[in-house]
């Protein structure tokens, strides 16, 4: 399943057209809070569809038959970019489990690259609904590998991925690595992808627009 909330307009897609606007960018905590905002409504967008329950809660004037979550989500984020969208998750699944990985590209001289992971911090995932924030589906690649190391940490009942802009060559990537039960949540889906793996129009590197250059050593 694959949610493009672009489909309707929201405020979503306003906050999405400032990530994207050359004019806007440079202010770093702007930028930083438009992802977090993005993972606020994506976090409502989601629990719509997950499992709830009734709970009687007592009132100061009696009881209230009011539905609740199952159980709560499985956050985990893809740093450094991922983190303003996991914050913004986090501050609707306030009682959520963290996980955090840490995967990148790691070029070659000639310009391909392969995904390194070298961190992975995970609470048990048996039979737990995994959401996982990165703000760039590009080729797809750090994902699958992600989705992949997790996997080594439990067996999730479902798996959702989050993403501020998605590539079509990512999203069928996911899909035919990580299989079609994976549902791919994204504020907006471009269609073009450059040789260095890179979205079209997309919106240039999420974690130096957030965060600051990084080293290129």
């Amino acid at each position: 399943m694959v949610r493009n909330l672009s489909d309707q307009h929201s405020l979503l897609t306003n906050w999405l057209s400032e990530l994207r606007n050359t004019d806007i960018q440079d202010d770093r905590m702007r930028f930083r809070r438009n992802l977090e905002r993005i993972g606020e409504a994506m976090a409502l967008e989601i629990s719509k569809e997950l499992p709830w329950e009734v709970k009687d809660i007592q009132t100061p004037l009696g009881i209230h038959p009011s539905k609740i979550l199952q159980q709560q989500p499985v956050l985990a984020t893809i740093l450094r970019a991922g983190l303003p969208l996991h914050n913004g998750l986090l501050n609707y699944f306030d009682k959520a489990d963290n996980a955090f990985v840490s995967a990148y590209r790691k070029h070659d001289p000639d310009g391909n690259f392969i995904i390194e992971l070298e961190y992975l911090s995970c609470p048990p995932l048996d039979d737990r609904i995994l959401i996982i924030s990165d703000p760039m589906l590009a080729t797809g690649a750090s994902l699958v590998k992600t989705i992949e190391a997790m996997k080594d940490e439990g067996t999730p009942s479902e798996i959702h991925v989050v993403c501020a802009i998605a590539c079509t060559v990512g999203i069928e990537y996911v899909i035919r690595e990580a299989g079609d039960a994976v549902k791919i949540w994204c504020g907006d889906i471009d269609d073009e992808l450059t040789a260095k793996g890179y979205i079209v129009p997309g919106l240039g590197d999420a974690g130096d627009l957030a965060f600051g250059l990084k080293s290129q050593s």
